[in-house]
């Protein structure tokens, strides 16, 4: 074999090596129902493309060069990254480089049905779980910058409004723009349809920035007008918030949304770009390329064998005592399963667990709320429960409420509120991430309650009224946003 062959062959395997884990893992996040991901349809629709691709056609004369070595050079600092800070997300943004070399490999780019490399890699990007990280990290804005402008639309057709935070009092009727209504479902199928139409069309990358901008802002507004809509619904007394009224309705925007990039959108370029000849040989003085080869290699093992040190580790937490009983119920308590001690082990934190009668109470605290903190549904998915969100509820303590139903068709009503060490309390998991990573630093707990569905709601009610009094959380009337 030639000192070329050898040396792509190892970095054919340095790449595989780079690449297992962060695949195995991606997987997972499809079959695992906690994750709650279709990242596969994505896949699915990357695979047809480029079968549409290689059908069309042999590859033109000329194409672009595939910058091998700075592409695997990329893929291991990121796969360092993910590795050492424990983040399997990060991780598998590698993998969309070896999208992005495939697609070069494949000559793709160079055939008469040509698609992009640079979006057919933003495109793998959304096989990731994204929605549930947007959810944490940016569903709160989101959810603020939804419920101003349809306060904005609202108040065209209404004179008794008022607008507080994500909170709307439209005719006497309290109107809540919560998690779901972030609209970060509506936003990533969007960006999704861009970006497969930018991979196709192969604009030239100022058309294609601005076109994820536009989308963006569709994608807001269309959602704003949903909520406008259902709102105009819930004030008339029309049943809008189920089938198949609220589906109908959030299609409908969608598709509003969606229909300028559908029926006018032009990439702008007129044709294939000439560019330097396809290169598929490393350019390296021959000496240098075996060795090249086995470094690549070698250093391949080293990333994936180093040992985990995450930066996002919970320090000491400020935990709420749990009583020793609660509407005369003797607190019994859970000991947690192997796998939640191995975690707040691993990751800091702790985990409180209690029965008080038919009343379940889970406690966690942490210093870290991106490592710790979730929606119940993402555990209860994983336990295989089937979770139906209820809303949103600001009298007394904010809650969000579920419904979540057993293998065996049990039914529980769960309630979850999240607050901090300074006071603030607030039933969404994306609010109290975004305070933290706005500098509200300190402990946070969540508070989840859970009882049967089926118990009378007086003594749910006086159960709950028992809970928060006896863990000293503050009762509210509104929200401070």
């Amino acid at each position: 074999m030639t000192a070329d062959t050898l040396t792509w062959c190892a970095f054919a395997l340095a790449s595989a090596i780079l690449a297992a884990q962060p695949l195995q893992w991606l997987v997972r996040s499809w079959l695992d129902p906690a994750y709650g991901s279709y990242g596969y349809v994505y896949i699915l629709l990357i695979v047809g493309l480029t079968g549409m691709s290689l059908l069309s056609g042999r590859p033109k004369a000329t194409g672009s060069q595939i910058p091998a070595i700075a592409l695997l050079l990329l893929a291991a600092l990121i796969r360092f990254l993910g590795q050492v800070l424990a983040v399997n997300i990060l991780s598998a943004l590698a993998l969309a480089l070896d999208v992005f070399a495939l697609v070069g490999l494949l000559q793709l780019n160079r055939r008469p049905f040509a698609l992009s490399p640079i979006w057919m890699a933003t495109l793998f990007l959304f096989s990731l779980p994204t929605e549930m990280v947007l959810q944490r990290t940016l569903g709160f804005p989101l959810q603020m910058v939804s419920a101003e402008l349809s306060c904005h639309m609202l108040g065209a057709l209404f004179s008794k409004m008022v607008c507080d935070g994500v909170r709307i009092s439209l005719e006497q009727k309290d109107i809540l723009v919560d998690l779901p209504c972030s609209g970060a479902s509506g936003l990533l199928l969007l960006l999704a349809f861009v970006v497969t139409q930018n991979a196709v069309m192969r604009p030239r990358w100022q058309v294609g920035g601005l076109s994820l901008l536009a989308v963006i802002g569709c994608a807001t507004l269309g959602n704003s007008l949903r909520i406008s809509l259902l709102a105009i619904g819930i004030v008339h007394n029309l049943d809008v918030m189920a089938a198949p009224w609220h589906n109908l309705i959030g299609l409908t925007t969608l598709g509003l949304s969606v229909a300028p990039f559908a029926l006018f959108y032009r990439s702008g370029s007129t044709g294939a770009r000439k560019s330097r000849p396809q290169a598929n040989r490393i350019i390296l003085p021959r000496p240098i390329k075996a060795l090249a080869g086995i470094a690549c290699l070698i250093g391949s093992i080293a990333i994936v064998s180093l040992k985990a040190k995450p930066m996002d580790v919970s320090g000491g937490v400020v935990t709420p005592n749990l009583p020793a009983q609660i509407h005369g119920y003797l607190a019994q308590n859970v000991p947690l399963t192997a796998m939640e001690a191995h975690y707040f082990e691993a990751y800091g934190g702790q985990a409180q667990k209690a029965q008080f009668g038919p009343l379940g109470l889970n406690v966690v605290s942490t210093r870290a709320p991106l490592r710790h903190l979730h929606a119940p549904e993402i555990c209860l998915r994983g336990l295989g429960y089937t979770v139906r969100f209820l809303g949103t509820r600001y009298d007394g303590v904010p809650s969000a409420y579920y419904r979540a139903t057993g293998p065996d068709g049990d039914q529980w009503l769960v309630a979850v509120s999240y607050l901090s060490q300074n006071g603030h309390v607030t039933p969404s998991v994306g609010e109290a991430i975004w305070r933290w990573l706005n500098g509200s630093r300190g402990t946070w707990s969540s508070v989840q309650r859970i009882t049967p569905w089926s118990l009378d709601s007086q003594l749910r009610a006086q159960l709950d009224a028992a809970t928060i009094a006896a863990l000293d959380i503050q009762t509210i009337k509104g929200t401070d946003i």
